[in-house]
């Protein structure tokens, strides 16, 4: 998993989110939200393909916590 802080629209991105493992999916929300608030605050809105990232990630996130139950 890559070191940046960041993960910007540019970067790869799994096409597979259920296939990453549990700290790597936590280490890439993280990328991705500390992008989406640089955009907010450099662009004033973020870049569409950081939104719908955000979106996947979300999503997945929703999955594994219904697969825990």
């Amino acid at each position: 998993m890559s070191e940046k802080l960041h993960l910007t629209p540019a970067d790869a991105f799994p096409e597979d989110l259920s296939t990453v493992a549990d700290k790597d999916l936590q280490i890439l929300d993280s990328q991705v939200q500390r992008q989406l608030d640089h955009e907010y605050v450099a662009d004033g809105e973020p870049n569409p393909e950081t939104e719908f990232r955000h979106f996947d990630l979300d999503e997945e996130f929703s999955e594994r916590d219904k697969r825990d139950d």
